[in-house]
């Protein structure tokens, strides 16, 4: 009896698959030292005891032929409740005898097929078997590959999307037009405007710009001044892109059957992307009127930020920042859902492979990196006013209401640069701003996504604020244009 039960506490049999050790999940090395391969027979006695609770699965059992040969045979088999409680009791005592020896020389011999081990199997023989028992649960192990294939999806989460546009073979390529754009902005810093009247200009505004009075106001009386017809469209910013398209449209054409002037199309963020949509779903009723589409700090390629809070598995679901952003832009600001949802990755990637915009359309595209030194933490955009009640017939006066935007665009800016390596301006990354076949304008300077539609307190005068920004964009839109329009004539020719 005694030399049984030493015999006994010497043999320690493993419980996992061939299929699985072909598959990667214990590596060669588990065979050749005794110490993990005592580890690797408990982390699989412990998968056997969890994947048990599953009922239904298959069982391979080795049958040996007259000449020696090993012939594998799989079946499935269904076992009833009451084996299944008999199969979790053999687990679950097999389990203990292992919790309860401090080696594997002590521990007792598991059973495997209705045999008993001897201790003259070698290490590598007890792995082996280990390897065999495991896929008697497919189902379980189905079950721990999701939860694997899960945790990777939500460690991973927009890495592969971002900047897929440059990556894919049918988009036509971009040329650099940054040189020639610093050369019209410090022009226009000196004075030099070379916007032409025989144009309207309509601004775009992005996402949440109902809620901003002050977007694109800037730009707007500094194009007045000048004489400029310019107009910003008043759209639902958060409406579906497509919804928002067809307003755009039905806005050209008042404007254009208004003033019989083409139209020039500046949109930020959101806006771009609107507007872009708007001349690739109806170009063909809106190429007479429109003469060009500069697009700022759009996500024409989609947003990290939107595809992390929505994504199913992305650190939205985690934080229930979803569920957040459905109560505020559903009930609070009485907005869709599917202006955040047309942002994402998936949706820009389907939308664009269905409707590119057309080739022979002039386009600029802007993309910035934001600051993330700590001056700009002290940074206050200034969103709105707040009229106070004036004591005298005086008209009342006018309280600035400021919000730390640049702020957020930092943090936003750094969370992006530490999970996924990439510059933006807070919430778009550079490579997703780039629209294929147009000019690509990169300026240096640190601007974040808030700066160009919002004035800030102490912007540094001497640097060109954001409308200056936006016009030297719509007089390079213009340049580009006529260039297009010259190359046109040249091929008729």
């Amino acid at each position: 009896m005694e030399a049984t039960s030493a015999m006994s506490r010497e043999s320690s049999t493993p419980l996992v698959n061939d299929g699985v050790r072909n598959d990667g999940f214990i590596p060669q090395l588990l065979t050749s030292l005794p110490v993990l391969d005592g580890a690797a027979s408990y982390l699989a006695q412990t998968t056997s005891l969890i994947t048990g609770c599953f009922s239904d699965y298959s069982v391979e059992s080795p049958s040996r032929d007259s000449g020696g040969s090993v012939v594998h045979n799989q079946e499935m088999e269904t076992f009833s409740s009451a084996q299944t409680e008999e199969h979790l009791e053999l687990s679950c005592s097999s389990h203990n005898s292992l919790s309860e020896s401090s080696t594997p020389a002590t521990s007792s011999p598991p059973i495997h097929d209705g045999e008993t081990r001897g201790s003259s199997e070698d290490p590598s023989q007890r792995t082996h078997a280990l390897i065999e028992s495991s896929q008697a649960s497919p189902n379980g192990i189905s079950l721990f590959k999701g939860l694997i294939d899960r945790a990777r999806r939500t460690v991973r989460g927009s890495a592969d999307d971002i900047g897929w546009l440059q990556r894919d073979p049918s988009m036509p390529p971009v040329e650099d037009g940054t040189e020639r754009f610093l050369e019209i902005l410090d022009n226009i810093r000196h004075g030099l405007h070379k916007l032409p009247n025989s144009m309207v200009y309509l601004l775009i505004p992005g996402l949440f710009s109902n809620h901003g009075p002050l977007y694109f106001v800037n730009t707007k009386m500094s194009f007045s001044k000048q004489g400029l017809a310019c107009h910003i469209a008043k759209i639902h910013s958060e409406a579906s892109v497509e919804k928002n398209a067809k307003e755009i449209k039905e806005y050209i054409e008042e404007i254009y059957w208004g003033s019989k002037k083409r139209v020039l199309l500046l949109g930020h963020s959101k806006g771009g992307v609107d507007a872009a949509a708007a001349l690739s779903l109806y170009w063909p009723d809106l190429k007479d009127k429109v003469a060009g589409l500069a697009l700022a700090q759009s996500p024409y390629g989609g947003s990290p930020i939107a595809t992390d809070i929505l994504r199913e598995g992305q650190l939205g679901d985690y934080v229930n920042l979803r569920k957040l952003m459905e109560i505020l832009i559903c009930k609070v600001i009485k907005g869709d859902l599917q202006a955040l949802e047309d942002l994402t990755y998936e949706r820009r990637m389907d939308f664009l492979r269905k409707h590119q915009l057309p080739r022979e359309l002039p386009v600029v595209s802007l993309h910035t990196e934001a600051g993330i030194t700590s001056a700009v933490l002290a940074t206050l955009s200034h969103v709105a006013h707040a009229e106070l009640p004036s004591l005298s017939a005086d008209e009342p006066s006018k309280l600035p209401v400021v919000m730390p935007l640049g702020a957020a665009m930092a943090a936003c800016a750094q969370l992006l640069q530490l999970r996924y390596g990439e510059k933006s301006d807070g919430l778009v990354t550079c490579r997703d701003a780039v629209v294929p076949g147009s000019i690509v304008v990169r300026p240096k300077r640190k601007l974040d996504h808030a700066w160009m539609v919002y004035s800030s307190l102490n912007d540094d005068t001497s640097e060109a604020d954001a409308s200056q920004v936006c016009e030297a964009l719509l007089t390079l839109l213009v340049e580009v244009g006529q260039r297009k329009r010259h190359e046109l004539a040249m091929k008729d020719e």
